[in-house]
């Protein structure tokens, strides 16, 4: 619980410092193009040089605060085996490297007097789409997070309703023991108004027992001789004896806090599948990216520059925004609303 919170801290600190930057960097790349003011010194053809270098300066914070897609992603690509993050780090590294060679031929330009190609090259800086493809996939990330931590939360509560200690019987005495210590055969003690410790059966007395916490039931059960009681429900009502034949790991709640553990570290089908796909679906796009930028060349007669913002399309439009956004939101959204229904999922 503490790693998951900590994770969920991280992300989030992450987030907010990547919205502030990402938010500067889209007012200074495209805030021109609604009419929102500039500082004097990013205006016109002659400052150039300060404005794709502000772009730049204001793109590394991002860069750096989630440098752990390029860690993974690329150790994964050269490794034969890519995942969602490799596309992650090609899309976004494609983008912010073709936007430091424009920022070099702006100042090629600039030192050589060709204000046409100054001119040309400011309009071709994409460090905001790099910027930007990070931020989403990390909006994604944070829900995620957020997700296992309701998960988390509602494993501790349930976890929290077997009670710590409890009344047994043994040498013909009743004493008090934690409920961890209770034994197999153990004679457990349950008045009106407590939580049954373990599951066992009734060797004496009757009750009423509420067991909504476990089989979701609001209407309480009658319970006699011989019947079966399960952990974490409530005596309602009446007085019993029962023998305990599941204790520690073994109850029913234990099995149930367990089930949840293993939903909140598995990962959704669908996710299992864009890793599956990516180790296709990136060589794949890798080599339209080449492709279409040798046609566009050969066939096509286009410069350089052009080819190679048309491969830069190609592995930027790839990069999988949608999926490592719209599949952590619909897990939250989905995760949230079967708690509030009092639904406890056990896989992802």
């Amino acid at each position: 619980a503490p790693a998951a919170q900590d994770n969920k801290k991280e992300m989030k600190h992450r987030l907010i410092w990547s919205f502030i930057f990402m938010g500067l960097l889209m007012y200074v790349s495209m805030g021109h193009m609604i009419g929102l003011p500039l500082p004097h010194f990013l205006h016109g053809t002659q400052n150039a040089a300060a404005f794709a270098l502000t772009q730049f300066l204001l793109a590394l914070p991002v860069i750096y605060l989630n440098r752990s897609y390029y860690i993974v992603g690329f150790r994964t690509l050269f490794s034969g085996a890519p995942n969602m993050d490799s596309l992650v780090a090609i899309g976004s590294s494609a983008s912010i490297l073709y936007g430091i060679f424009a920022l070099y031929r702006i100042g090629w330009g600039l030192g050589h007097g060709d204000m046409a190609l100054v001119e040309q090259y400011s309009m071709d800086l994409y460090f905001e789409s790099g910027v930007m493809i990070l931020t989403l996939i990390t909006l994604g990330k944070y829900l995620e997070a957020r997700a296992k931590g309701k998960t988390t939360e509602a494993i501790e509560k349930l976890a929290a309703l077997a009670p710590k200690t409890c009344q047994v019987k043994r040498d013909g005495r009743e004493i008090s023991i934690s409920t961890d210590d209770v034994r197999v055969g153990d004679i457990v003690v349950v008045r009106s108004g407590e939580r049954i410790p373990v599951d066992g059966f009734i060797t004496s007395g009757s009750c009423t027992v509420d067991e909504s916490a476990i089989t979701g039931e609001s209407v309480p059960v009658d319970k006699q001789v011989g019947d079966n009681v399960i952990s974490a429900s409530v005596s309602t009502a009446g007085y019993m004896e029962y023998e305990a034949t599941r204790v520690g790991a073994d109850t029913t709640l234990s099995q149930i806090v367990r089930l949840m553990e293993q939903a909140a570290s598995s990962k959704a089908p669908i996710s299992r599948l864009a890793d599956k796909i990516s180790a296709v679906f990136v060589p794949v796009v890798i080599s339209i990216a080449v492709l279409a930028a040798i046609l566009w060349a050969t066939v096509g007669g286009m410069g350089v520059r052009f080819c190679l913002s048309i491969g830069i399309a190609v592995l930027v439009i790839s990069c999988p925004c949608a999926l490592g956004l719209a599949t952590p939101v619909a897990i939250t959204v989905a995760t949230g609303k079967a708690a509030e229904k009092g639904i406890l999922l056990k896989s992802a």
